[in-house]
């Protein structure tokens, strides 16, 4: 399913953030969905993710604690919910989708267009 990852800006250490993530096609209910962030000069990271069937939900440590990951099937839409930004995660944040996924492993993961984070210090 394509998916458009929405939200992003510039804000201060400590602030908060929700990214959305969207689609207009059927069945987003039953795909896992992934969030990803690429830094400059690193490789894409998995951040978080949650089941196709919303009960389970993975993080990765570095985020652990301060991110959420949730979705509203009837609209469509996944989120992060990202609290006491770091200048650290400063990144561009995709999300992606497993067809029936369990949400904690994306194998190969398209990430699309993304939308970008600046935490500044």
């Amino acid at each position: 399913v394509q998916l458009q990852a929405s939200g992003g800006g510039l804000v201060q250490a400590g602030d908060s953030l929700k990214l959305s993530c969207t689609t207009s096609e059927r069945n987003f209910n039953a795909y896992a969905i992934g969030w990803f962030r690429q830094a400059p000069g690193k490789v894409p990271e998995f951040v978080g993710g949650i089941s196709w069937t919303g009960n389970n939900k993975y993080y990765a440590d570095s985020v652990k604690g301060r991110f959420t990951v949730s979705r509203d099937n009837d609209n469509n839409t996944a989120y992060l919910t990202m609290r006491s930004l770091k200048p650290e995660d400063t990144a561009l944040y995709y999300c992606t989708s497993d067809l029936w996924g369990a949400g904690e492993v994306f194998a190969d993961p398209k990430l699309g267009q993304g939308t970008l984070v600046t935490v500044s210090s």
